[in-house]
C-alpha cells in the first residue's frame, strides 16, 4: 500500500478509508472518492475490514474528494471504532491489502479497543491580534519601545517595536496554551502532540469519551473567553482519532499502506 497525496493514481488499486471491525454497516446512499463517486465496499481478513472503493485515474485534493472521506469517517465513527486513513491511501490490489491486514490484526484491534467510545478534538493557540491594548498594559518591553517610537519615530524604531509585539505576542499565546492544556488534559484520556503550525503557538489533539465531549468543549470555550486578552484557542472537533492510531503509539498499528 502506498500513500498517493495529490497526484495522478492511474486508476489502479484500491482506495482506503479506514480499517474498523468486521461487520461495521456502509451508507447506503453516499459513495466515496472520484468522479462519479466510486461504490464503497469492504476487503475482510477475520476480524477486521478495510473500507475501499477504486482509486480514481486522477487522485487530488479536490474539495468534494476530502468532504466525501471526511463524511464517511465520520458516519463510520458513529457505528463503532474507526481506524482512520488520510486522505491518499491507496492499495495496489485486494490481496495485497488482505495480507497487510492479517498481518496488523493485533494491532488494529488493539487500537480499535482504545479508540472505542471515544472521538478526537484539537485545540489550536494562536497569538491574540486584537489585543494591543491589553499587551502594553502588561507588558514593560513594549510600552518602553512604543512610548520611545513616539518620541523619536523612524523606520527602525518602528521594526524593533513591532518585533517585541510579535514576540510578547506569540508568548502569551505559548504560556495560555500551557495553561489550557494543563486544564484540559484531565479530561482526556491521551494527548498528543501535532505538527507544526506556522504563528501556533501549540497544537495538540485530546483522545476524549464520547460522554465527555460537550463538557471538553464548554470548559476549552470559558478558557477561551476568559483569556481572550491572552490567546486565541481554537478549537475543532469532534474529529476521527487520526492522531491516536499511528505508529508513535504502542498500542496502535502503523497506517494501512505503511505510510
Amino acid at each position: 500500500m502506498r500513500a498517493e497525496g495529490p497526484g495522478p493514481a492511474e486508476g489502479r488499486g484500491l482506495y482506503v478509508y479506514a480499517v474498523v471491525r468486521a461487520g461495521t454497516p456502509l451508507p447506503r446512499k453516499s459513495g466515496g472518492v472520484g468522479s462519479p463517486p466510486a461504490p464503497l465496499r469492504t476487503v475482510g481478513a477475520g476480524p477486521v475490514t478495510a473500507v475501499v472503493s477504486a482509486a480514481p485515474a486522477q487522485l487530488r485534493a479536490r474539495r468534494r474528494d476530502l468532504l466525501a472521506h471526511q463524511e464517511l469517517l465520520t458516519y463510520l465513527a458513529g457505528s463503532g471504532p474507526v481506524l482512520p486513513m488520510r486522505f491518499g491511501m491507496v492499495a495496489p490490489d485486494e490481496a495485497a491489502l488482505r495480507d497487510q491486514l492479517a498481518a496488523a490484526e493485533a494491532g488494529h484491534l488493539a487500537a480499535l479497543d482504545r479508540v472505542a467510545g471515544h472521538i478526537e478534538m484539537n485545540v489550536k493557540a494562536l497569538p491574540a491580534q486584537d489585543s494591543l491594548a491589553a499587551l502594553v498594559a502588561g507588558d514593560a518591553t513594549v510600552r518602553r519601545l512604543r512610548e520611545a517610537t513616539r518620541r523619536r519615530p523612524g523606520y527602525e524604531a518602528n521594526v524593533r517595536l513591532g518585533e517585541a509585539v510579535a514576540s510578547a505576542l506569540a508568548r502569551r499565546a505559548g504560556q495560555a496554551g500551557q495553561r489550557a492544556l494543563r486544564d484540559l488534559a484531565p479530561m482526556a484520556r491521551a494527548t498528543a502532540g501535532g505538527p507544526e503550525v506556522p504563528g501556533c503557538a501549540l497544537n495538540v489533539s485530546f483522545l476524549v469519551a464520547q460522554a465527555d465531549s460537550d463538557r471538553f468543549r464548554a470548559t476549552a470555550e470559558r478558557f477561551a473567553a476568559a483569556h481572550r486578552d491572552h490567546v486565541d484557542l481554537r478549537i475543532a472537533g469532534p474529529l476521527p482519532c487520526y492522531s491516536f492510531v499511528g505508529a508513535g503509539d504502542r498500542s496502535a498499528p502503523a497506517p494501512v499502506g505503511g505510510g
